[in-house]
């Protein structure tokens, strides 16, 4: 592959690790032992400030819906929930200043998730029904910009479609254990280029133009 795309390369591999610190893979579970469980309010006081480390939302029933809190971590957090108390929708703001919303099925498998990390790299994450990560949309803060798709099997990048800061867009395939196999480009003066790899990686054919305008 040429090296003037290793950017995508680049890219693709943002996508797939974006989002650290706050935006782990592991869910965020919110503590349902609150004292307030099960009680039902029978007044208010109304305040203009009110402050806490924790507060939990509770139905008519008892039921946890919802929690805002800040952990010892220094993440603040606001979760809610369906009837049965399952997570389904998380916002997070870390200590580090990264943050995302995810959401999650009636299983607990996160479906989908938007955020940024505190080095200004932004994403948005599609899931399967298995919890897998099925896609990704991913941007840097020099103004690359990747799409990336994954096999529903393994896991692995298969085709990702990206723009370089300058303008150049790339397309790049790859097999089914993670190799680039073809690689479809345009430099920045609109050259286009095409590039195939065996399965090892090594180039094994290439084809590229030089557009030419006519003058009259």
């Amino acid at each position: 592959m040429r090296t003037s795309e290793r950017w995508l390369f680049t890219c693709l591999t943002l996508a797939g690790g974006l989002i650290g610190g706050a935006l782990s893979n592991s869910l965020w579970s919110i503590d349902a032992a609150a004292s307030a469980a099960g009680r039902k309010v029978k007044s208010f006081q109304v305040v203009k400030t009110m402050e806490a480390e924790k507060f939990v939302l509770i139905d008519s029933s008892g039921q946890q819906r919802g929690a805002l809190q800040v952990s010892t971590s220094g993440l603040a957090a606001l979760s809610l929930n369906d009837q049965k108390g399952q997570d389904r929708a998380e916002l997070r703001v870390a200590s580090d200043g990264s943050a995302s919303i995810e959401f999650f099925d009636s299983q607990g498998n996160r479906v989908a998730m938007l955020g940024e990390g505190s080095d200004g790299h932004a994403g948005i994450r599609v899931y399967r029904g298995d919890g897998k990560e099925a896609a990704s949309l991913a941007s840097a803060p020099n103004g690359e910009i990747a799409l990336t798709l994954f096999d529903t099997r393994t896991g692995l990048a298969r085709a990702g479609l990206g723009l370089a800061s300058s303008g150049e867009p790339a397309l790049v395939l790859t097999d089914q254990i993670g190799t680039d196999r073809a690689e479809l480009s345009l430099d920045a003066n609109g050259k286009p280029s095409l590039a195939l790899a065996d399965e090892k990686g090594k180039p094994v054919a290439g084809m590229s133009s030089v557009l030419t305008t006519n003058s009259h």
